[in-house]
């Protein structure tokens, strides 16, 4: 049996960001677990083709860990590459356990530690700090037949790059932002392309470009990589006046959305089609430039709802008005088990207390990190932590400032343990979800992965990115109990 003062599960950014933190403080006695074969996370998973981040990649990136980005919206290689030059820089390669898949934890009562059961070993640590991060499970919906079809079928989090899909039948099932990536980059290349969407999503132009030689240098200079920094952030920052604040300010935008689309799509009938009936920024809006001409080649064919999949044969698709599409492979863009499946191993708390029975309703947990009954259990990305206009890793660090004054002062008051307590818990849930009602992601008219089954809004947190930060800045100690 291993034993640690922290474990950390998960290394893609979560996990880096906490053991550098650790490492900061001093702390050098952890090790972080990995079910893959590799260190990293969604940049070194999500390998297919057109994948980049939709986030400027100056504010895109960790404050410790700066980077000579070569253009404004990073590419999925070279985000792979950032993710090295982080875990090369702080040596973190020597503190991960590769290829180890979590199966269970529970807390031990009497040794007052966490016990995390994995294929092969058991391990124990005082503090567990869960970095699965909420899109890390895939989810391919249960069509009828889905096991008959001969052809090739993968997820975009898992593309087959042996598999040569040029001058093939291709079908990708999904409209989301990966698949909005997905389609351009493959559509020249392509027999014809099948595109099956449930609802279309609201799409505005991508601002990319590539940094110039002058840019690159003076992007080298710290004061002036921080002033762009900052500069991109509060601009960001302003889209929450839009997804809460005010109406005329979504409608403003919506309208700029649709004249993007009218002029990308000279179709009256696609673009029909491809026009959203919620309010814009309900769903995850899509950056591109590069979607909408995509989808009006003549190689390409959209099926909205009503001609959506009734089942798979032995050869392809038949679609719910009568079609049968002949298809060599299915790509399944249908996203993840963000909300319900925030953790997707059984975790069991002090006294038995199972987390499935605490999140039976819907998922919940103090500033989105910690839980009663559970001591020691920090959650990264946790719920209610998603951000729709600004870097998830501003989040990230901001619950690192929570995370690591917990333990800290458990260290400075020679205690073992810290929860925070059932009352505090429910006055932040309450909060959030009367926050959240004000919101476009909750009044907005659509039905999104934001939301959980049981129709509450999950995945976001509603305000500021600033007022999270505020709110995680120090620990409260009358919210919470430590022994």
């Amino acid at each position: 049996m291993g034993s640690y003062q922290v474990l950390i599960i998960g290394s893609g950014f979560g996990g880096q960001c906490a053991a550098v933190n650790l490492l900061k403080e001093g702390i050098e006695d952890f090790l972080m677990l990995e079910r893959r074969d590799f260190f990293g996370g969604t940049w070194c998973q999500n390998t297919y083709p057109g994948a980049a981040v939709d986030v400027p990649s100056p504010l895109y990136s960790l404050s410790f860990a700066t980077y000579d980005w070569s253009r404004m919206f990073a590419e999925q290689d070279e985000l792979h590459r950032y993710t090295r030059h982080v875990i090369e820089h702080f040596k973190l390669q020597d503190k991960v356990r590769l290829g180890t898949n979590v199966e269970r934890i529970e807390w031990d009562d009497e040794a007052r530690q966490w016990v995390v059961h994995t294929a092969g070993q058991v391990y124990q640590a005082q503090f567990l700090i869960n970095a699965t991060g909420p899109l890390s499970q895939p989810v391919i919906p249960a069509f009828e037949g889905l096991e008959r079809f001969k052809g090739k079928t993968f997820h975009t989090n898992h593309w087959d790059h042996a598999y040569d899909y040029r001058h093939k039948r291709v079908a990708i099932v999904g409209s989301g932002a990966s698949a909005a990536q997905v389609i351009p980059a493959i559509a020249p290349e392509v027999e014809h392309l099948h595109v099956f969407q449930r609802t279309p999503h609201w799409v505005l132009p991508r601002p990319d470009r590539t940094f110039g030689r002058l840019e690159r240098w003076l992007l080298s200079v710290a004061p002036l990589r921080t002033l762009l920094r900052w500069s991109i952030y509060w601009k960001y920052e302003t889209r929450v006046i839009a997804f809460k604040y005010s109406r005329p300010a979504v409608h403003l935008v919506q309208h700029q959305a649709l004249r993007f689309l009218k002029r990308q799509v000279p179709d009256p009938d696609l673009r029909r089609r491809l026009t959203p009936d919620y309010l814009i920024g309900c769903k995850r809006v899509i950056l591109s430039s590069t979607l909408y001409p995509a989808l009006c080649r003549a190689n390409v064919s959209v099926h909205s709802q009503e001609q959506g999949i009734a089942a798979l044969d032995e050869t392809g698709i038949l679609t719910r008005d009568g079609q049968h599409i002949e298809l060599d492979l299915i790509v399944w863009s249908t996203g993840y088990d963000a909300t319900d499946g925030v953790i997707s191993y059984p975790v069991s708390g002090k006294h038995g207390t199972q987390l499935r029975d605490v999140w039976a309703e819907y998922p919940r947990a103090y500033l989105g990190t910690s839980l009663p009954n559970f001591p020691n259990l920090f959650i990264v990305t946790g719920p209610n932590t998603g951000i729709g206009h600004t870097s998830a890793l501003f989040i990230i660090e901001s619950q690192m400032n929570y995370i690591l004054d917990c333990i800290r002062t458990l260290k400075r008051k020679n205690l073992h343990s810290i929860e925070v307590q059932a009352a505090a818990e429910q006055r932040y849930t309450a909060m959030i979800h009367r926050e959240m009602q004000r919101t476009v992601w909750k009044s907005g008219g659509c039905h999104s992965w934001y939301q959980s089954k049981s129709g509450h809004v999950i995945a976001m947190f509603p305000g500021f990115s600033f007022t999270y930060h505020y709110l995680t800045r120090r620990l409260r100690l009358a919210d919470h109990i430590l022994s």
